[in-house]
């Protein structure tokens, strides 16, 4: 049996390829550009074949006969038993005229070649795009019922589908498959497509919020999704059946599931939060067209959307279909398949397949630069508070990654002794004595720093002062609420502003602010820092805004507990699980390297949502455990006195780690 395959070495088609070879006998003859005849070699080893069953024939589907030398086809002409059109562009984003040139065009130039070498059957592969926005169920014998195929890829499935039906004089069978993902065995898959697009969303709600917490889902149209290996399968199965021709075939999921179901399973098959609630997004189609497009007009709006977009990896139409309105009707396929041991396995049972191989392979993030050093080298960082703890820590994360590493502090001989560790590690720091909480010496040494080296680029807030006292324990130490504020606000706000107009200048720059887990938990006993880090989040969420379109980023992170002399007066801290310094600067150079606008734990996150939404039960807890903990010794100025726990005290500060009670 001899075949020929345009598309061959494209998703389906190369398995199809593969498939076909399989048949004892069989001789594939490929459609391949001649550019590309350096693959060939690498196409014939993973199929396992050697030259005389696996034969390039050099083209393209752009020409007239798709290119084909004249000495080609009268090869091939009368030796074709059946000829497989996979060809085409399938990106929904793809511009119009490159649809119109491969899939219309492209099918005509296929058509005629495939007329002038005698092939015996003709199999189109089109896809149930080719019934547009069709409202109801769409049968296999309906082709002229399609409606709203103004998209250009609707447009172009239907339009080659037509040139198949009308012009074709030998036996011809259509076949429809649906959305086509990755195989139901391996999860392999080359491209991000269809529900693949949703995939960053879901992984962001995995990074943020705990599995078990319920969350909003988007319900909308039915979609219908197929794993390659079925189609394959079905397509083999199909073709080599005793077929009269002029028939179409939906190679479709019988089941299908609608939007908001497809994003629960894959949102289970990621260990995400459960979507428990859904909203229709049949709603936005009450909203009239000329409003929508008023909307669209205002720069904002577009700004907006187009940034969401962007940010989770969504093509611009994709909105468009996800009150897809079409049903598939595969009865005949089904009684085509009848007894082949061939059906559309359950997307429940393989949809984990699917996200691990997309995780490991297809998330763009593995493709970026996510090394520090690609984000720092050469680059001025500044530290304030390197001496020690965790602005230390993370300076010596990224002079490791050859970064212009600046650290400040107000301890001369503990900057001397980190320039020292730096220097017995082969790289060294710069470093400057300077108080944050001194507002003069803030300017003398924002100036230093522009004058030797032209302001930096990347500011790491550090330097901070955190007090653990009761506030019925400070009424007569109203002077702890004016330090903490002068260093953790007044101060970083001194040197952020100071640096802020050379960064303005040069339309780049990142800052990170280290904040704390007690401002999303409303922690106790920390009334006066937690105010002074509220203060620098909120300062931090208006300058966001206001340089947004300057190139100046920022990022706050909600620090949990950190095992720093910040915190060694405290006693109570010696049972409590809290991070290891260079753990807290592996969250600060993942600030620099991804910028995101916020990075805060799971339980920090859960603290925030229970405030916004059940706030007197996050009250409630929150003051349980300040009755369960007393003031440290430290606090009530005592000296030598050792914490008195209860062990549901204990239990208590094991489970909430690193919450500061």
């Amino acid at each position: 049996m001899h075949y020929f395959v345009t598309g061959a070495t494209g998703f389906i088609g190369k398995r199809l390829v593969g498939k076909l070879l399989q048949r004892k006998g069989a001789v594939v003859h490929f459609l391949i550009r001649k550019e590309s005849e350096g693959k060939v070699a690498a196409l014939r080893e993973h199929w396992g074949v050697g030259p005389a069953r696996a034969v390039p024939v050099f083209g393209d589907l752009t020409e007239k006969k798709l290119g084909v030398s004249a000495d080609d086809v009268k090869a091939l002409k009368g030796q074709i038993d059946h000829f497989y059109h996979l060809a085409a562009v399938y990106d929904l984003g793809a511009d119009e005229d490159s649809q119109v040139a491969v899939n219309i065009e492209g099918t005509r130039h296929t058509l005629d070649f495939a007329k002038a070498i005698g092939a015996g059957h003709f199999h189109h592969v089109s896809s149930i795009a080719a019934a547009g926005l069709y409202e109801g169920v769409f049968r296999e014998d309906m082709f002229e019922e399609a409606e709203n195929i103004d998209h250009p890829y609707f447009m172009t499935k239907h339009e080659s589908e037509k040139l198949v039906r009308a012009e074709t004089k030998m036996p011809w069978t259509v076949y429809r498959p649906a959305l086509v993902v990755g195989d139901s065995q391996t999860g392999e898959m080359d491209k991000i497509d269809g529900p693949y697009y949703f995939f960053k969303l879901i992984q962001r709600m995995r990074q943020v919020l705990p599995p078990w917490m319920p969350s909003i889902g988007l319900e909308g149209g039915r979609i219908n999704i197929v794993p390659v290996d079925f189609v394959v399968n079905a397509l083999d199965h199909i073709s080599h059946g005793q077929r009269k021709g002029g028939e179409c075939f939906h190679l479709v999921d019988p089941v299908g599931y609608r939007v908001g179901d497809v994003l629960d399973i894959f949102s289970k098959a990621a260990h995400a939060p459960k979507m428990n609630l859904f909203v229709n997004a049949a709603l936005l189609g009450f909203i009239p067209k000329s409003v929508k497009k008023g909307l669209m007009a205002l720069a904002p709006v577009r700004r907006v959307r187009d940034a969401i977009m962007k940010d989770l990896g969504l093509p611009e139409d994709m909105l468009t279909f996800v009150n897809y309105p079409t049903r598939f009707d595969c009865r005949g396929t089904l009684a085509a398949l009848k007894g082949s041991g061939v059906e559309c396995p359950n997307l429940k049972d393989y949809a984990w397949r699917l996200w691990d191989y997309w995780e490991r392979h297809l998330d763009p993030d593995l493709h970026r630069d996510r090394s520090l050093k690609g984000t720092v080298a050469g680059k001025v960082v500044l530290v304030t508070g390197g001496s020690s703890g965790i602005g230390l820590a993370a300076a010596h994360k990224f002079a490791e990654a050859g970064a212009i590493t600046v650290i400040c502090g107000r301890d001369q001989d503990k900057l001397d002794e980190a320039c020292k560790e730096a220097k017995q590690k082969g790289y060294q720091f710069i470093a400057y004595p300077a108080d944050i909480a001194d507002m003069t010496d803030c300017d003398r040494f924002v100036q230093l720093l522009i004058a030797n080296h032209g302001g930096v680029d990347f500011l790491i807030n550090n330097a901070g002062r955190s007090i653990r006292r009761a506030i019925e324990g400070s009424y007569d130490r109203f002077h702890d609420f004016e330090r903490t504020m002068q260093l953790n606000y007044f101060g970083c706000l001194r040197v952020t502003m100071g640096l802020l107009p050379g960064m303005v200048a040069k339309r780049k720059g990142h800052v990170v602010n280290i904040s704390s887990i007690g401002v999303l938990t409303n922690a106790p006993r920390f009334s006066a820092y937690v105010a002074s880090k509220a203060a620098l989040d909120a300062w931090t969420r208006c300058a966001s805004s206001e340089f947004a379109d300057q190139g100046i980023t920022f990022t706050t992170i909600n620090m949990p507990l950190v095992r720093t002399p910040m915190i060694a007066p405290t006693k109570i801290y010696q049972n409590v699980p809290t991070l290891a310094p260079e753990e807290a600067a592996d969250m600060i150079a993942q600030a620099c390297i991804d910028k995101p606008v916020r990075i805060a734990t799971r339980l920090g996150i859960t603290g925030q949502v229970m405030h916004a939404l059940v706030p007197r039960i996050a009250q409630i807890v929150m003051n349980t455990s300040f009755r369960m903990f007393p003031d440290s010794a430290a606090a009530k100025g005592e000296k030598g006195a050792k914490p008195q726990l209860s062990p549901e005290a204990i239990a208590m500060q094991q489970m909430m780690r690193g919450i500061h009670f």
